[in-house]
């Protein structure tokens, strides 16, 4: 096959992962009428189509699936062997992809990356803020973050922080016109700030204690965010209850800006841990970000 092929298949599998060639042709570099005109020129040459487009959404055909089903882990061999051979240098190098929510990169990864990568200019870290639980093999990531009970059995999993508790918090200013809630049943009377996940599109459900019962309570409220700073500062400002990680809420609690709310009813979420396929593990660049980012004894 020309060489020119191989990059026209790796337009293909562009377009097939992000589902969408706006989307694709960001992360390529390229003009979305270019990659459209690559994709369409491979398909002529293989005689069949690999993408449905609708004005809407763009998915493979059962063609293009199988063709993806059977790049995907070839690539990724490619690029293990890359960051094998890369190894063999003087010096660490190679770019390492993490996925966690906005809360984490802020607070955890970038505190502690920030001053280990000032010591290795040849190791670049891309990081990437979402709620979702992303495959990180199919969305080519090189590390996911999230709590150790959302972690894959196949994964390497390294911890990052002790267990994590959450919290429910309101401001002076919103209980001065609202009771204090004291059991789950409360919440229902109660104008809650609320999380879209951006998966599903659905409202996250509070994860809560009712005695000695796991429950999920699906509140509702006027707002509605996709992050967790938001629904920070709305609490803060007075604007309802949120359910939030305890090192968020502290330092507004120890300054009097919000108060802890149903303490008994707040469960200890396992810690957040740093997950990554076993083929992944040889590489120098991963070991540095992984070693930087663990919890240190």
């Amino acid at each position: 096959m020309p060489r020119e092929n191989f990059n026209d298949l790796l337009a293909f599998l562009a377009v097939a992962q992000e589902r969408s060639f706006t989307r694709a042709a960001a992360k390529l570099g390229v003009s979305q009428s270019a990659l459209s005109h690559t994709v369409r020129a491979l398909e002529t040459r293989l005689g069949v189509r690999l993408l449905a487009r609708t004005t809407r959404s763009v998915a493979p055909t059962e063609a293009g699936e199988r063709l993806l089903q059977t790049l995907v882990p070839r690539l990724e061999e490619i690029e293990a062997e890359i960051a094998a051979v890369s190894d063999m240098g003087e010096r660490p190098s190679g770019t390492i992809r993490i996925t966690a929510i906005d809360h984490v990169i802020d607070q955890v990864l970038w505190p502690r990356l920030a001053p280990v990568l000032e010591h290795y200019p040849d190791v670049r870290v891309e990081m990437s803020a979402d709620y979702r639980l992303v495959d990180i093999a199919a969305d080519r990531y090189d590390i996911g973050v999230r709590f150790g009970d959302q972690v894959d059995k196949d994964m390497v999993a390294v911890r990052l922080t002790p267990d994590v508790p959450m919290t429910i918090v309101g401001s002076p200013r919103y209980f001065a016109t609202h009771p204090v809630p004291t059991r789950v049943q409360d919440l229902v009377r109660h104008n809650c700030i609320t999380l879209r996940l951006s998966g599903s599109g659905g409202l996250y459900a509070w994860e809560l204690r009712d005695g000695d019962r796991e429950v999920e309570v699906r509140v509702g409220g006027q707002l509605t965010f996709n992050g967790a700073y938001q629904m920070l500062h709305a609490a803060v400002d007075g604007h309802g209850l949120a359910f939030l990680p305890g090192d968020m809420t502290q330092p507004h609690v120890d300054a009097g800006r919000l108060r802890l709310v149903m303490d008994d009813c707040c469960p200890r979420f396992p810690g957040l841990h740093a997950y990554y396929p076993s083929r992944r593990n040889s590489s120098r660049a991963l070991r540095v970000v992984i070693d930087a980012i663990r919890l240190q004894a």
